[in-house]
Order: structure tokens, then sequence, then C-alpha cells
């Protein structure tokens, strides 16, 4: 890229609180303007999203504007991570297949359109991945009845230990607790990476449907036994302490 170039710079934050307070969008901007700085390059124009992940490239009203100003303009659309177009590698793979697009990614710039879509396959799949191994965590924490954090834990202690002796239920609640804790360990660690705050991390945690071991204990009807069981703060900061994060 030569000095003088213009860019269109994009961003995406998961949920309206985290766009207002800032949480994940400082890393972005870094990374974007440094991208800029290093290649003499002046951004015309900032795009900050306020959607998750889980909805399309099209229904994504500040990307399209953003694609489309970087069209009119012929100016470059740089995005400070590959996963900030969308979780899903159809997203990621139309930009790249548009042929009036020129797309960076801010974190790997010299990535030829084969990686960036290698990439996106296997950011893809190791999404899947981790919502399938975090729903079987959920599925045996709720067969244990032990729920990672203090809600209602004491009890459901109480009722292991009372039918498997009380060495037995300790040890038995702490391999279920490391268990969720490691099955989530992905996921968490991109959120911290992102820099959000504990009760950030709960709120996506929330939004993304990830149930705490309380909230995926049910009645022997199927329906939930606890629906209002969420993620919190405290419960997050739990987390991360048993993963050394």
């Amino acid at each position: 890229m030569q000095n003088g170039t213009k860019i269109v710079a994009y961003y995406r934050v998961s949920t309206e609180k985290q766009g207002r307070s800032g949480l994940g969008l400082a890393d972005q901007r870094e990374k974007v303007e440094r991208y800029a700085a290093y290649h003499g390059a002046t951004i015309i124009k900032r795009f900050t999203e306020e959607e998750s992940g889980k909805i399309t490239s099209d229904e994504r009203r500040q990307l399209r504007k953003a694609i489309a100003l970087a069209k009119a303009k012929r100016c470059t659309l740089v995005v400070a991570k590959l996963d900030r177009v969308g979780r899903r590698a159809a997203d990621v793979l139309k930009l790249l297949d548009d042929k009036r697009l020129k797309v960076v990614f801010a974190d790997s710039p010299t990535a030829s359109r084969l990686e960036n879509g290698v990439r996106a396959v296997f950011a893809e799949e190791e999404g899947r991945a981790i919502s399938e191994r975090t729903k079987a965590a959920l599925a045996a924490a709720k067969k244990l009845g032990v729920k990672l954090g203090n809600y209602d834990g004491g009890r459901a202690l109480k009722a292991y230990i009372a039918e498997h002796g009380n060495v037995a239920g300790c040890k038995g609640a702490r391999k279920g607790a490391d268990e969720f804790a490691e099955d989530t360990r992905d996921f968490i660690e991109g959120l911290v990476e992102d820099g959000l705050s504990d009760a950030a991390i709960a709120e996506a945690l929330n939004e993304d449907g990830i149930k705490t071991r309380r909230g995926a204990m049910v009645n022997t009807d199927g329906s939930p036994k606890y629906p209002d069981a969420r993620w919190h703060e405290t419960s997050v900061r739990r987390l991360r302490a048993r993963l050394g994060l």
C-alpha cells in the first residue's frame, strides 16, 4: 500500500453496552490505526456495528455502509480481525470474492485470499466445536447437579454428597466444574483477548445462549429448572480464576 492511500475502517462489538463503554473497541481501533500509520494511509470514515456475530453480513447495516463507501471511493476496507466480519466462513468468503472491493484484516495484512479463506473455514469449525463441547459439558453438569459459581451450589453439592459420600462428592463437584471450565476456555479466552471486563463477558455469554450449569438443569418434563439463571460478573470471575485467565 502506498502513502496517501485512503481506507475505510469497520469495527464490530456484540452489544450496545460494549459499544458505549468502548469494551472490545480499543483493541480493534489500535490494530486498524497502527496498520494505517505503518502504510501512511488516511482513515476517511469509521463504521462501528453493535451486533452479535451470529447474524449474517447482509444483516449488518454498518458493514453494508462501509462496503458501499469503500467501493464508491475506491478505498480499502480495513477490518481489525477476520472474526469481526462474522462467525460464518461464507460471510468472509463473500467479501474476498467481491471483485470491486479490496479488504484487509489488520491482524494479518499480508495473508492471501486463500489463507484468509482457510482461516475463515477453520474459525467456523472451531466455533462449532466449542459450541458442541459446551453443550455436552452443560448436559454432563446437569446430571451432576453441580453448578459452576455459587447459585445453589451448596444444595447441589449436598445432594451429590448424600448419594456418593463426602469425599466422592467433593471430587465429583471439582471434576464437573473443571471439565465445564475447560470446555469454555477457548470461548472465554477470545473475549478476554478482546479486552472485555467480567461484566461484559457475562453479557456476551448470556447473549450467545451459553447457559450456566444451573441454567442447564431441567425438570422431569424437560422445562428449565431455573429459567432465570444467568451469568453474572462474579460467576465469570470464578470461571476465569479456575482457568487461570
